[in-house]
């Protein structure tokens, strides 16, 4: 006792005063720590990076430079690098460079054109097979094998010409009755084995398997799948181009110095180009066409090495060389694959690309012709599919020919297609590949086109869509656009098959909602329930109906307008696929949250969002993931964050209330209407002024009782301390003094089950460090929490006190003499006359009691209780364990 006998009187507003840090005016000119840093390049330096904008600013001083740019002078390591090899050129010199580069870069392929990579997953999903495949294997030999480093040049020569014998008397192995899966697997082992082969310097073995592969390109005896089977093996000759390149391109290093990308062929050494011109000789030996033509078109980029002209050279004789191909099919893949390879090597020989397609346009005749009849006979296949396996080389062909294409060339293309009879698959490719801005500003003559073409051959719904993804993309002319809709939807709404219909569908919503009104919206989405609802059709097409509630809320994010679409809600009930149907709702949702400004009470809006939202909160089941669950919360506590009836604060208590009851199973959910509903109470005392009147202290009464009923039904009890504790100081900021004893007496009964350990994202970790924050709040929030007239001098303090000592704590830790400090500063404030803070219109116990001798007996009883059990754990410390 001799060491505490009266805490020290304190005035807090002195103290404030001696204590607040001097105050520094402060000019905006003068350096700031949270001021933005700006980079200031050194004045020592002259040099610069080429086209480099240095960044400077009025308010940057000399003093001021980026620190990593002052260890070096005020020059980084790589601007020193770059302003070595590049001194800064004079402007006229400047303008000069940009013009040159601005010429060589025009013609070639930027990021605004889509690259062969984006197509081809999406050509192996659509053309499938059930059917049996065949394969025809390369099978190595022992003979086969690299000669040792020992042998002689007689003997590796030999070996060769055994080898290409070995290739022409065909070693092969065939393999029959192959699924889908194993001849693509086939193909990914072949792959393989050529970067086997490649890397233990079997380059004779790697050219046999990419002959072989090159020639199952000629056989079209399951036609339905053989554009994936191009897409599967020009893979192979993409990686055989790549590594002949690489080969040829290392040969050229010199002293360690490697080539730059646009060198000229005097740069290339002997040894290289010999080695080059090897390849292009055992190339033009392959007898057959098609590998011959393949092969030598995979490995086109390797003429730079021999000339300047060769690739030029080279791509009319290879376009030339595709006349001697008999299929019209396997003919225009073969174009569809030298397009490719141009626009890689060489996109600014734009005539090559051009004669290629003029080339198809010439043989096209042969589409129609008795060899495909046949063909098409005896594989049973409907000249319709036939026609579409077309589709993904020709719109290949034509997208590489109309990339940044001038108006006229696209023009005349138009014209020459119309010259065949405004051939539907031909129309089909041109609105894919041409600029969408060159098919709107043209589209009542593509309708006509349309109209004009011959439907047994392609099917005129795929062309309506195709021109309606070209109007998502730009708009026609504004007097066209209602005669648009009309023409459009005449054909789309007479197709029997739904999933025609909804393909079609599905790309003219979006151009209704955004060209059109909610009228227009409703009769489309009218259209599409009557169509998908019989026999249930829509089970088959929740992508797409997805695709159309997403570009209706993307046009429409006005949720009055949006909800007073009458066929809206009609239209959802569609997706009956409880899974889809969440992510629909989620999709809603999310447009709302993002989109909505204004906090709302429209009925209308009310009633559907929570329709919505209980369909999300009703998924959650045992087998929900938390990450599912955590997402699910967020919208819907968005959704409630958003509704406010302004003063009804009834109203608003009445919803949170029916939220409460609709969203029991999401904690979080019920979290946030817990503090929704304190804010509630909260700023009614805001209107009030603090001066309750009857009708508003039963009110915030009521929101209390909400909080109090509504706290044990959370798990986390962390969470539920917490919310004891603020749900508390609310009531005691309403003068619910009553109310406020029992949030707290509940929050002292809790805190002896605190676990050990809690999860905290999945992790477990103790507990201690949350508790003893928890209980710091605690004892703050004591202070001012004036004593019950029942209960006795600090009543509360002293049950948390007992609650403390009893809790099971950590060995050798000091988390509950940590405590007992704070206790002592919360006692030390609770002995002077006038306390450092209050709730307004609530007294505290220096009011209630005066400053009387008896209460601060009390406190100076406990002052020594706690004191004593400091001491008895300092003891502790200074044993040797």
């Amino acid at each position: 006792s001799c060491f505490l006998r009266h805490a020290r009187s304190r005035n807090y507003v002195s103290e404030s005063e001696v204590c607040k840090l001097e105050s520094v005016p402060l000019d905006f000119g003068d350096y700031h720590p949270l001021k933005p840093i700006t980079v200031t390049e050194s004045k020592t330096k002259k040099m610069n990076r080429k086209g480099s904008t240095s960044s400077t600013s009025s308010s940057s001083s000399s003093s001021m430079l980026d620190p990593l740019s002052s260890v070096l002078d005020g020059t980084d390591p790589l601007s020193l690098f770059a302003a070595a090899a590049d001194p800064v050129p004079t402007t006229a010199t400047m303008d000069s460079t940009r013009k040159k580069r601005d010429k060589d870069d025009s013609p070639a392929v930027g990021s605004d054109f889509e690259p062969w990579s984006s197509k081809r997953g999406e050509i192996l999903a659509r053309y499938t097979t059930t059917e049996k495949l065949s394969i025809n294997l390369y099978m190595g030999s022992e003979k086969g094998k690299a000669a040792t480093t020992g042998s002689a040049v007689s003997e590796k020569v030999r070996t060769r010409l055994e080898e290409l014998d070995d290739l022409e008397e065909g070693s092969q192995k065939e393999l029959l009755n192959l699924t889908q899966q194993d001849y693509m697997n086939r193909i990914e082992e072949l792959n393989q084995s050529l970067k086997d082969a490649w890397s233990s310097d079997q380059k004779v073995k790697a050219l046999k398997i990419v002959i072989q592969c090159s020639k199952l390109l000629s056989d079209t005896t399951v036609i339905q799948f053989y554009p994936s089977k191009f897409v599967l093996i020009t893979d192979i000759l993409d990686t055989f181009g790549k590594l002949v390149y690489e080969r040829i391109q290392s040969m050229c290093v010199d002293n360690r110095v490697s080539l730059p990308d646009n060198f000229s062929p005097e740069c290339v050494n002997d040894t290289a180009k010999e080695t080059c011109l090897n390849w292009f000789f055992k190339i033009a030996s392959i007898r057959e066409l098609i590998p011959r033509f393949y092969v030598e078109a995979a490995i086109l980029k390797c003429n730079k090495f021999l000339s300047k002209t060769g690739i030029s050279e080279c791509l009319p004789r290879l376009t030339s060389m595709i006349r001697g191909i008999g299929d019209p099919l396997v003919a225009v893949y073969a174009r569809a694959y030298l397009c490719r390879v141009g626009m890689e090597v060489a996109p600014q020989l734009k005539e090559s690309l051009n004669k290629n397609f003029f080339d198809f346009l010439l043989t096209f005749k042969q589409i129609h012709g008795d060899t495909v009849q046949n063909q098409l006979v005896v594989q049973c296949v409907e000249i319709p599919l036939y026609l579409t396996l077309y589709s993904p080389a020709i719109d290949w062909i034509l997208q590489c020919i109309a990339y940044r294409a001038p108006e006229v060339l696209l023009t005349e293309m138009m014209e020459r297609c119309k010259k065949l009879g405004n051939n539907a698959l031909l129309l089909n490719s041109v609105m894919s590949a041409f600029r969408a801005e060159f098919i709107a500003a043209r589209s009542m003559d593509f309708i006509g086109m349309i109209k004009e073409c011959d439907e047994s051959g392609f099917p005129k719904h795929l062309l309506f869509r195709s021109l309606g993804l070209n109007l998502a993309l730009a708009d026609p002319p504004e007097n066209d656009r209602l005669q648009i809709l009309n023409e459009a939807w005449k054909v789309i709404t007479k197709l029997k098959n739904p999933q025609d219909y909804i393909n079609c569908a599905e790309v003219w919503v979006e151009y209704t909602c955004r060209h059109f009104t909610k009228r227009e919206v409703n009769t489309v989405l009218a259209d599409v329930i009557k169509h998908m609802t019989p026999d249930r059709a829509f089970e088959d097409a929740y992508p797409q109906l997805q695709s159309i509630i997403q570009k209706v809320i993307t046009y429409i994010y006005d949720f009055s307008l949006l909800f007073s679409v009458e066929k809206f809600l009609p239209f959802l009930d569609m997706f009956q696929k409880e899974s889809v149907r969440v992510e629909v709702c989620k999709c809603i949702m999310e447009s709302f949250i993002k989109h909505q400004q204004e906090s709302t009470k429209d009925p209308v809006i009310l009633n559907a969002l929570l329709h919505i939202c209980k369909t999300m909160h009703d998924s959650v089941n045992a087998l929900t993931l938390e990450d599912e669950k955590r997402m699910l919360a967020a919208l819907i506590n968005g959704f409630i964050k958003m509704v406010s009836f302004g003063r009804d604060f009834e109203q608003q208590l009445s919803f949170y209330v029916e939220a409460r009851s609709m969203f029991c199973n999401l904690e979080p959910v019920l979290v946030q209407l817990i503090h929704s509903v304190n804010q509630l109470a909260m700023e009614t005392r805001k209107v009030m002024k603090g001066n309750h009147s009857r009708k508003t202290a039963a009110f915030v009464r009521a929101c209390v009782a909400f909080c109090f009923i509504t706290i044990p039904s959370l798990s986390s009890i962390f969470t539920r301390l917490n919310l004891y504790l603020h749900s508390g100081q609310v009531a005691l900021a309403n003068q619910c003094l009553s109310q406020a004893d029992a949030f707290f007496k509940a929050a002292v009964s809790l805190v002896p089950e605190v676990p050990k350990m809690i999860s905290v994202d999945g992790k477990m970790r103790p507990s201690d460090a949350f508790l003893l924050e928890f209980l710091c709040n605690f004892f703050s929030t004591l202070l001012v929490v004036p004593d019950h007239p029942e209960q006795g001098v600090l009543f509360l303090v002293r049950g948390l006190l007992n609650v403390i000592q009893d809790y099971t704590w950590e060995d050798n830790s000091d988390d509950k003499i940590r405590i007992y400090t704070n206790v002592l500063h919360l006692l030390s404030a609770m002995t002077q006359e006038a306390y450092i803070y209050h709730v307004d219109k609530v007294d505290s116990n220096d009011t209630l009691y005066g400053g009387d001798s008896k209460f601060l007996t009390e406190i100076n009883k406990l002052c020594e209780t706690v004191i004593a059990q400091i001491l008895d754990h300092l003891k502790t410390l200074g044993k040797e364990e």
